[in-house]
């Protein structure tokens, strides 16, 4: 139990919420690792050499929902490309208008409240026409504790965020339908759990919506990842044990050993960023609600092509 315990924690510093990839760190892990220092050896055996992809799901899993019957707040689609060194983060709108296998029209976001990971994965997988291999699923208070043991994050703000209505929800709240003010100004600055996820968060007050949100979560992967570079084996156990039930995933044991050993070759440049703006989308109504529709004929040859 230990060794997957210290594992995951490992794999959510590069993947955690909401989500991208891997930690430069597990390198160091894997080289320095040994049986004297009290922890498992990871030392990985056939390090995967073909591409796989790996769905990240965020949920808001406050009081206000009944466990287990969640909407994904944030779901982003990774390829990674251990040969090629390249990996590809492709943010799905949650308002996507699509139709959900099993269930008829909705909102991709609903696919997991009714089915759970397989349902979001069985979403994605029929709309985009992709294969997913893996998922890793992180609750709010799962982000906030991930960026608050790594000391925090580094963002450089360019999209300032200002909310009147940002819900006060996060667990030990009286009242998670109650709502606060929050205003993240431009600039560079260090942030905290509570106000990283108040930046990728926020819905109100940005003329952009949700497009300007994928792109504030996207670099919000990639700061986790920087943060990520300063630990060593030892904080480990502390980072995995602060999660308490707000992570799943499916990826085994044997997969997170071979993992680590690729992780130290993705650097910035090698990750591509993808946010299904206009002309892939536009906005409109079904349902009596607002949506995003899907131009399919324009989105599939770019998924096609980047995630082949």
């Amino acid at each position: 139990m230990r060794t997957w315990i210290v594992a995951l924690g490992f794999l959510l510093a590069g993947l955690g919420g909401l989500g991208a990839y891997f930690l430069p760190v597990f390198q160091t892990a894997v080289n320095s690792t040994s049986a004297s220092d009290g922890l498992p050896n990871l030392n990985p055996v056939g390090a995967p050499t073909q591409p796989f992809t790996v769905l990240l799901l965020g949920s808001d899993d406050d009081t206000k929902f009944v466990p287990d019957r969640l909407n994904t707040q944030s779901m982003i689609l990774v390829r990674v490309d251990p040969a090629a060194k390249q990996a590809t983060m492709l943010s799905i709108p949650r308002d996507l208008w699509v139709q959900i296998p099993n269930q008829g029209w909705g909102k991709i976001s609903w696919a997991y409240q009714e089915a759970g990971p397989q349902g979001a994965i069985a979403a994605v997988e029929s709309n985009f026409k992709v294969h997913v291999d893996d998922y890793v699923w992180i609750g709010l208070d799962g982000l906030v504790k991930l960026i608050d043991k790594l000391g925090g994050v580094n963002l450089q703000v360019t999209n300032p965020v200002m909310d009147d209505y940002y819900p006060a929800d996060l667990n030990g709240t009286t009242d998670p339908y109650a709502y606060y003010r929050v205003a993240v100004l431009p600039g560079a600055t260090h942030m905290d759990g509570v106000h990283a996820l108040q930046y990728v968060r926020s819905r109100h007050g940005d003329s952009r919506g949700d497009f300007a949100r994928s792109e504030r979560q996207q670099q919000l992967l990639l700061a986790i990842k920087a943060a990520a570079s300063h630990m060593n084996v030892a904080d480990l156990p502390s980072v995995a044990s602060a999660f308490n039930g707000e992570v799943k995933t499916s990826i085994g044991l044997d997969k997170m050993r071979a993992l680590m050993s690729i992780a130290n070759d993705f650097s910035g440049p090698n990750v591509h960023r993808v946010v299904l703006v206009p002309p892939y989308t536009s906005e409109g109504w079904a349902g009596g609600q607002s949506v995003v529709y899907p131009d399919w004929s324009q989105i599939r040859p770019l998924v096609q092509k980047t995630f082949a």
